[in-house]
């Protein structure tokens, strides 16, 4: 792919829905289920399961409308705070929030939840859980030192950002700094959740090449420990999809907490 040719998630956004729609849809030839869906899922599963990330404050800024990793992480957080980049996202989480008209359809997540938990009944009520918790949607700017300027949030129990920092960094240098900002909005010994695809350098997104900041395994390991993070887990798995959609080689998750 030309990179010259690539638009820059901050500056040009992209269509949340065709995102939605190509990359965590149900539909039958919605081949990137295992790497999207699955496997941050079962991530989450484990790493909430385990009882050491949980409090009263989760703080999310995570890449388009996506919003299904929040659904595990619902039921360890009296509130959750989701940030987004543009008003077109914001209007598409609302939109499913508000149970309105054409919203996006996440119930095969919980079907996949079912699978991972194994109990239909509170599975059921997870929707709404959800949809609880949420209690506010905010439009952050990520070229601020405070992503939410002039209004300063409350710090998080834990911040989760899924696939955020390769969306917003032009490069390894801007991946750093757009770290730092976001793990601002922890706590002291606070959680930060992870995800994000590595050796990428696009995402196509209906007509749009998006430019992605392209990194391994060591280089996301480096910066969370010269950022005084202890890493508490990190998993990666080969990407399982054959697409000219994006050239990622794999997806990693993180979970780690600075004491």
């Amino acid at each position: 792919m030309d990179s010259s040719a690539h638009k820059f998630y901050p500056v040009h956004g992209f269509d949340s829905r065709e995102h939605l729609e190509t990359y965590f849809s149900n539909k039958p030839d919605m081949i990137f289920g295992d790497d999207s869906i699955k496997f941050p899922m079962e991530c989450l599963h484990h790493a909430f399961s385990e009882g050491h990330i949980k409090g009263d404050l989760l703080i999310d800024i995570s890449a388009g409308s996506v919003i299904h990793h929040l659904y595990t992480a619902s039921g360890y957080f009296k509130q959750i705070l989701v940030l987004k980049c543009s008003e077109q996202c914001i209007m598409e989480v609302n939109k499913w929030i508000n149970t309105r008209t054409g919203a996006f359809d996440w119930s095969h997540i919980m079907e996949y939840i079912k699978c991972l938990e194994g109990n239909s009944d509170q599975c059921q009520d997870k929707d709404m859980t959800l949809k609880t918790a949420i209690t506010k949607i905010m439009k952050c700017d990520t070229d601020k030192e405070n992503l939410t300027d002039p209004e300063v949030l409350p710090p998080a129990d834990c911040v989760i950002s899924a696939w955020m920092l390769d969306t917003i960094s032009k490069d390894q240098d801007d991946y750093i700094n757009n770290f730092r900002k976001i793990v601002k909005l922890l706590k002291l010994e606070g959680h930060l959740v992870l995800f994000g695809l590595l050796n990428t350098t696009y995402v196509l997104v209906g007509p749009d090449n998006v430019h992605m900041c392209k990194y391994d395994e060591n280089f996301a390991r480096k910066v969370l420990t010269d950022e005084g993070f202890i890493i508490d887990h990190c998993a990666v798995q080969k990407r399982t999809s054959v697409s000219d959609l994006s050239d990622y080689e794999a997806v990693i998750f993180i979970t780690a907490h600075k004491e």
